[in-house]
């Protein structure tokens, strides 16, 4: 029963890393860039997600959707103002600015809010277990999982079923060609930053109330997360980013449950490494030669 327990948690812990893990996949899909500041975008969600509760006395769901369209727009200004100047540059020039970006905005929040860190309410919604199967399971996880699939399901009817969806995936295939069809590659991009950004503005509002605790650096360690998730699965692809991160966080929680909490962080890199070692695609990757 405590495997199926610690199985529970760490699901709806990897639903989260999912999420993040998600923009970046996308991202790379399109433009081939690692997104590093995309953690701290989800951090910005997280508090925005706090103050639309706290200040603004919203619920649960309006605080959701605020923070996923605040953090969209930041998506899409941090794409046109940084990245967009960049896209013929060369990808060191690319990945030096979005490390830049990164820690401007967390020290940009800093600056305009202090260090210091906010607790989410814990009535947020009422705090109940369910017995399922013996294994007694929190409304929060419940929420926090189904709120993760419900938007990993939107996500896949936007790629696959929206003329914005099919721009993005002719663009991801080839740049050149989608042009020439008449895409406006631009916009695309801005779409993939939008809507990538949106989603770690969700991750960042559930993680608030799962975790409680939130501060400005909170984005380093769940942003590393996400992207060790995004390789596990397949940079690039879309399903490998949603298996990556809920395996990353079931193998966190079981873990945690073996009595090495120490090492819950770490665990993740030692993942990375394997991936990297035996199966560099990632588990839904293929192998494709890059011609230099």
């Amino acid at each position: 029963m405590e495997f199926l327990q610690q199985l529970v948690n760490g699901v709806s812990l990897g639903s989260i890393y999912a999420l993040i893990a998600l923009g970046y996949t996308m991202v790379y899909g399109i433009v081939k860039l690692i997104n590093f500041a995309h953690g701290d975008v989800f951090m910005v969600g997280a508090f925005i997600g706090f103050y639309s509760i706290t200040v603004l006395d919203l619920g649960f769901f309006p605080a959701l959707l605020i923070s996923m369209a605040a953090c969209a727009t930041l998506g899409v200004l941090i794409e046109r103002i940084a990245y967009k100047p960049l896209r013929n540059a060369t990808r060191i020039a690319a990945l030096i600015t979005a490390i830049g970006v990164s820690l401007f905005i967390e020290y940009g929040m800093i600056y305009i809010r202090g260090a210091q860190p906010e607790a989410y309410p814990s009535d947020i919604i009422p705090v109940k277990s369910i017995d399922f199967l013996g294994v007694k399971i929190s409304s929060q996880s419940l929420l926090i999982l189904g709120t993760a699939i419900v938007l990993m399901i939107l996500l896949q009817f936007i790629v696959h079923k929206t003329k914005t969806g099919k721009a993005m995936r002719a663009v991801s295939h080839d740049m050149d060609a989608a042009r020439l069809m008449g895409i406006n590659v631009n916009n695309t991009i801005s779409a993939t930053f939008a809507i990538g950004s949106a989603l770690a503005g969700a991750a960042g509002v559930a993680f608030g109330m799962y975790y409680t605790k939130i501060e400005p650096l909170m984005g380093i360690i769940p942003g590393l997360k996400a992207f060790v998730a995004a390789v596990v699965g397949g940079i690039g692809i879309i399903p490998g980013a949603m298996v990556g991160g809920l395996l990353l966080g079931v193998i966190e929680s079981l873990v945690s449950a073996a009595g090495f909490s120490l090492w819950r962080d770490g665990v993740a890199f030692v993942v990375l490494i394997l991936i990297l070692i035996f199966r560099p695609a990632g588990l839904f990757g293929k192998n494709v030669r890059e011609k230099v």
